[in-house]
């Protein structure tokens, strides 16, 4: 069974870090893109950040770009997102997700397995 397991979420207030883990079990993504998405309450899941296959070409948001950084480790098959000067409109719950391709993309329907997600709050 295949299974992406999200940590490392929490409460943190604003200017604040926190590193998002996801770990893959069930077979290996060292052939997939990995993503990062993010969805607020009431709102639509949006893309955050993306690492392709090898780690060797990243996307990110807009809004994310200079704050974030996503990064993998495949001997581990898991992927991690630092986030740096958090502010409070990025609080929303953080979800993984392999992609089908070896680049990643910001489209959620180009990712076929997610995790469950992890809570990210972040207070003024």
């Amino acid at each position: 069974q295949v299974q992406l397991v999200e940590s490392g979420g929490g409460l943190v207030q604003a200017g604040g870090s926190l590193r998002l883990s996801c770990a893959a079990s069930g077979r290996t993504f060292s052939s997939n893109a990995m993503g990062w998405f993010r969805q607020a309450p009431g709102k639509e899941r949006e893309f955050v950040a993306t690492i392709s296959w090898s780690g060797a070409t990243t996307y990110y948001a807009d809004s994310m770009k200079g704050r974030f950084t996503i990064s993998r480790d495949n001997a581990k098959n898991t992927v991690y997102l630092q986030m740096n000067s958090l502010k409070p409109e990025d609080t929303a719950v953080y979800y993984c997700a392999a992609g089908r391709r070896y680049v990643g993309s910001p489209r959620v329907n180009e990712y076929d397995y997610w995790g469950q997600g992890t809570q990210v709050t972040v207070s003024s």
